[in-house]
């Protein structure tokens, strides 16, 4: 006689046909296999879960917002429906969802209307651009939502001051001071920075000339960067790990400048003059030994509207 499969067998197949489908890369194929399962099964909480998270990363919001909330519906203490919820709510400026998810979560979140007010502190994030990947530090505003602090080079696609809307998962973690703190991983720019990127190469100065500088800049509504001794290249699995731990790779080293350079800045400024009129009272008040090359922007501001 032929097995008979219930319906929560049936639920279950095409859930696991839907995560087989995503891993090869047909995440149309798996949305429909996870439709179906949630159409037979419709108070099971995986399959509304595993499409929202599908629809998280593809920038669907109002997608993901309905499948986790379903999820939430059906399991209210999904803890991942739940943060999911929280992200797509908060890129669609439903801060009353927002909060709502982020409570029901466990996060003491304070009252109130308009965008979420909870400062994290001081965070890694990691953003990907067209041409790079980099992991800068930002302060995270809310639970999904961070402003860069670095200055990150132009190939990563980001700015300082970015307000980005970042995912939940930890991918990575850095040091801060003794404390491991994880790496999270950017998902949109949700308020790109009014500042530029500019580069510039400087050499017949001190590291403390240097210092001097980056500290003009901050007193000027911008910020600048030593990039030559900021910036480290790792692989991905030191990345995405602990780089400093003893599992970490030897990725070489670059060539240390000399006593006097030559570094490599990184620069945010709002205007391409007020940025060259603080280099040259900089370079006026240091050595006439100062030489700078190659000062240009590398990255615009995006407009806004």
């Amino acid at each position: 006689m032929p097995i008979r499969i219930g319906k929560a067998g049936k639920a279950t197949a095409l859930n696991e046909l839907g995560r087989r489908r995503d891993d090869e890369g047909d995440q149309d194929g798996a949305l429909e296999a996870y439709a179906q399962a949630s159409a037979i099964h419709p108070g099971w909480s995986v399959p509304w879960y595993n499409a929202g998270l599908i629809h998280k990363y593809r920038g669907e919001w109002a997608a993901s917002l309905q499948a986790n909330a379903r999820a939430v519906q059906c399991e209210p203490g999904d803890e991942g429906a739940l943060w999911n919820l929280g992200i797509a709510a908060t890129a669609l400026g439903d801060w009353t969802t927002a909060r709502r998810a982020w409570r029901q979560y466990g996060i003491d979140i304070p009252e109130g209307e308009g965008p979420v007010d909870y400062f994290v502190g001081l965070t890694p994030i990691r953003v990907h651009g067209d041409e790079g990947t980099e992991v800068v530090w930002a302060d995270r505003i809310d639970p999904a939502r961070a402003i860069l602090r670095n200055v990150p080079t132009p190939a990563c696609g980001h700015r300082y001051g970015d307000l980005v809307l970042h995912d939940g998962a930890p991918n990575g973690y850095r040091l801060r001071g003794e404390r491991e703190v994880a790496v999270f991983d950017a998902l949109e720019v949700i308020a790109p920075s009014a500042h530029s990127t500019y580069e510039v190469s400087v050499e017949g100065a001190t590291a403390e000339d240097i210092e001097a500088l980056v500290q003009r800049f901050k007193a000027a509504d911008g910020f600048a960067e030593n990039w030559t001794d900021s910036m480290e290249m790792l692989c991905r699995a030191c990345s995405e790990g602990r780089p400093f731990g003893e599992g970490r790779h030897n990725h070489g080293a670059d060539e240390a400048p000399g006593t006097l350079g030559p570094w490599r800045l990184g620069i945010a400024s709002r205007e391409e003059a007020g940025a060259r009129r603080i280099l040259d009272e900089w370079k006026a008040a240091t050595s006439p030994e100062v030489v700078l090359h190659d000062f240009r922007c590398v990255l615009p501001a995006t407009p806004r509207s």
